[in-house]
């Protein structure tokens, strides 16, 4: 719709602001906002009715969860997708090369986890879809978006790891960007699903990296901030600011029903999807190692789970008293908002770690 409005920019004065990207942002957060506030009812009754006894819960998880969470209706990942959807295909350009493979793995990565939630619901299980299975088809897909991301950059580096804080500390991976680029975009999407376990716990920061990568995308993409910052210009990829912040508003919306106590969780569905699209946001700018800084609480979730397999499969001992993290908070004795607020407040923390790479150069 944009690029309709903006043609007429030369003739109607008013009608420029629709070529800037930040308005555009501006516009795609509050279209995405709006739209699942006025859909957002509808589509959590339709799941109600649907899912009938909702997402099943966890029998190893916390005991508090079996009564406070039972019946709750699953796949509110959909009320985000939807909205993020309508926003970019409203507000962002449908030529730029870098939209269209976020989209690519934003929308693969939500229909492998509505899949799954699918089989959860109607199994009554909390396992669905085969866990390698549904590993290789993630990392086909972000091989497939990583290749093309290669690709539509220049050479050497569109297959090059750009290092923080260093302006000119770049290693040209070659062939491996692509298995590389693709362990990216599969541990976020995997790390923003563990981290989906309290209500409101995945969103916020979720938001709040996206936030953070949408300033990155847009200095990135702008030749006179990034000659300015010392940073690596990547012609481009300041569209994708828009996606970051049809996501936000999609997620601010999406928060007014997933606050404590939740009327709807994200599921599979929208944990993947929107972790599938931060993963690649962060290999299309080239600020792959920013996103494990960005992004340490989804770190930290995905780590404790490991160190907790790993530890008890070798010494049949458990490192914390339950996997992911934020569960060992909650038998510590700390209360469900206690936890969500705390870990917030580290996430707000480590975007602005993150932010300050752009000048620690």
């Amino acid at each position: 719709m944009f690029e309709l409005l903006a043609n007429y920019g030369d003739t109607v004065p008013l009608f420029n602001v629709f070529r800037y990207i930040t308005f555009r942002t501006g516009a795609a957060m509050m279209t995405a906002l709006i739209f699942v506030f006025l859909f957002g009812p509808a589509i959590i009754r339709s799941l109600r009715v649907r899912q009938g006894r909702g997402q099943p819960i966890r029998e190893d998880g916390p005991q508090s969860h079996l009564i406070a969470k039972q019946g709750t209706p699953t796949m509110g990942g959909l009320m985000i997708m939807t909205g993020f959807l309508v926003a970019t295909l409203l507000w962002g350009s449908l030529t730029n090369p870098y939209v269209w493979t976020v989209l690519f793995v934003t929308v693969c990565f939500g229909l492998i986890g509505l899949y799954d939630d699918y089989l959860k619901v109607t199994r009554s299980s909390a396992s669905g879809f085969g866990g390698r299975q549904r590993l290789v088809l993630e990392f086909i897909i972000a091989g497939l978006a990583v290749y093309a991301v290669s690709r539509i950059g220049e050479q050497p580096f569109s297959t090059s790891l750009a290092f923080p804080f260093f302006k000119d500390f770049i290693i040209n991976l070659g062939w491996f960007f692509v298995p590389f680029g693709a362990f990216i975009i599969v541990g976020a999407g995997n790390a923003v699903n563990l981290t989906d376990g309290l209500d409101g716990l995945a969103i916020v920061p979720v938001m709040i990296a996206a936030g953070t990568f949408g300033v990155f995308s847009y200095l990135i993409g702008n030749a006179v901030f990034s000659d300015y910052l010392q940073i690596h210009f990547v012609p481009g990829t300041g569209e994708l600011a828009v996606l970051c912040g049809a996501l936000i508003g999609a997620g601010l919306g999406f928060l007014w029903f997933n606050a404590p106590p939740a009327s709807i969780f994200m599921g599979d569905t929208g944990s993947l999807a929107l972790g599938g699209m931060l993963g690649s946001v962060s290999v299309a700018i080239k600020h792959e190692i920013v996103l494990a800084i960005v992004g340490g609480l989804f770190v930290l979730e995905a780590v404790s789970v490991i160190v907790q397999v790993v530890s008890f499969k070798l010494t049949g001992r458990r490192v914390f008293r339950m996997a992911p993290i934020h569960h060992h908070f909650e038998q510590l004795g700390w209360k469900e908002p206690q936890v969500v607020v705390r870990f917030w407040i580290i996430a707000f923390v480590l975007a602005l770690i993150g932010l300050s790479t752009l000048k620690l150069r």
